[in-house]
């Protein structure tokens, strides 16, 4: 691909993009409930004026239920087809006790990143969309759609608002930028995402707590039931034991051991969990784990049995697995493993799809030669152990769309979600460089 016009434009666009980036970071637009609303209802203004800084009209779209969406439309030159551009605008929560060393909202420059909650998820997707159609000065040669959500890392009702809303967001090709490179510099794309199910169960077992040198190895306690409950997931190696659940073999780029430990964390001398390779069990194999428990904090132990107690169990679920039939599954499955007929309630709480992407349509294949001109290598497949339910949403809407996925967030330095996120401004530059040349090569 030619990118004698676009490369020299988008690096010249990138002083302003830095700029904006930093602006997004510094608004805590965390949509969780309990937290203060008026910053995502800035943060949605500011994206709404950055767009139209860069020659585009963006409308602030209210999303019944939720937080509103960003949106805006270019129509199509004759004979071209359109484009969905997608990101988000909302944050993962950035508690003190995570650990950062900066403020998570001011935004910080160290080693050449830019560090801070949504630098990278998902605040340089918007960065990306933003440099790509400022190369163009607002007129790209082909249709766009935006849509900026403002509530992907918590309750969505976007989702909803697509299903009542499909022709707004018809597209012959969706990007989503929400993803990233393995490393900087290493381009990849997308194709397959786990989805997401979850299930709170409770078990009780007393009227009240008892004395536990009185009653203790006669009467039932109910952490000791759940724990025995949580147990049965996992055989000793780690590997998710709810029957009937998908498991695959990952097909594309591997993923070493010495990476998993580097951008996991793993303590020295900690085994991994899991058979087969790395990349198999982070993309194509189920996985199972308690996110919470409800359960005495040890500073406030007694010597007590305890008539309740109560969890949060969720499962990554491979492309290919039907999620209801999954959360079904894991449901039955802590069921029947209750121990001495303890009363059981076991809920489901959240269902999230998996993803596929074929890898045979005309966008991907212009995509991965765009990629593999802006960074000057080969372009690789990876999946991806997170979800995003609403691409199943926009491929229910648009079945015939080809669908992209992209995004700033390297998973060697990044670390989304957790402590000081940062995201590597060469990834915003290369990706919408390459994103500008999919256009480009779309329009022609």
């Amino acid at each position: 691909m030619d990118d004698s016009t676009l490369r020299p434009r988008v690096a010249e666009l990138m002083p302003q993009i830095r700029s904006d980036l930093e602006a997004m970071v510094a608004i805590p637009s965390c949509a969780f409930p309990g937290f203060p609303s008026d910053p995502v209802h800035a943060m949605a203004q500011y994206v709404a004026d950055a767009f139209g800084r860069y020659g585009v009209t963006a409308e602030i779209t209210e999303v019944p239920g939720g937080y509103p969406a960003v949106t805006a439309e270019i129509p199509a030159p004759e004979g071209t087809p359109t484009v969905l551009l997608y990101a988000h605008y909302d944050v993962q929560p950035a508690p003190s006790e995570q650990g950062w060393d900066t403020d998570p909202f001011v935004p910080t420059w160290k080693d050449g990143r830019l560090f801070g909650r949504g630098a990278a998820d998902d605040k340089s997707g918007i960065a990306i969309h933003l440099a790509t159609l400022a190369a163009f000065d607002g007129n790209p040669p082909v249709g766009v759609r935006v849509v900026i959500e403002g509530e992907e890392e918590t309750v969505s009702h976007l989702e909803a608002w697509v299903d009542a809303n499909p022709d707004q967001v018809q597209a012959d090709v969706m990007v989503v930028a929400d993803m990233g490179n393995l490393a900087v510099g290493e381009p990849v794309l997308s194709t397959g995402l786990r989805g997401h199910v979850k299930a709170v169960v409770e078990v009780r077992t007393l009227a009240q707590p008892v004395h536990s040198g009185l009653f203790g190895g006669a009467a039932p306690d109910a952490q000791m039931a759940l724990i025995k409950m949580l147990s049965t997931l996992i055989d000793d190696e780690g590997t998710c034991l709810v029957e009937g659940i998908a498991s695959g073999t990952w097909e594309g780029a591997d993923y070493s051991e010495e990476m998993l430990r580097t951008n996991a964390g793993v303590l020295d001398g900690v085994d991994l969990v899991g058979t087969g390779s790395i990349a198999s069990r982070l993309w194509a194999k189920p996985a199972v784990s308690v996110l919470g428990m409800d359960a005495v904090p040890v500073a406030e132990a007694s010597n007590v049995l305890q008539p309740r107690a109560r969890a949060v169990v969720a499962m990554r679920i491979p492309p290919g697995q039907d999620p209801h039939d999954a959360v079904q599954k894991l449901m039955d499955h802590l069921r029947s493993v209750a121990p001495w007929h303890v009363e059981v309630d076991v809920h489901e709480d959240k269902v999230s799809p998996p993803f596929s992407q074929k890898t045979d349509g005309h966008a991907f294949g212009l995509m991965r030669e765009a990629l593999a001109t802006a960074y000057g290598r080969e372009v690789q497949t990876v999946g991806s152990g997170g979800s995003i339910p609403l691409l199943e949403t926009l491929r229910d809407a648009a079945p015939s769309a080809d669908f992209v996925l992209i995004g700033a967030q390297d998973a060697a330095k990044a670390n989304i979600h957790g402590p000081n996120e940062s995201v590597d401004p060469s990834e915003i530059e290369n990706m919408a460089l390459a994103q500008a040349l999919l256009i480009q090569a779309l329009s022609e």
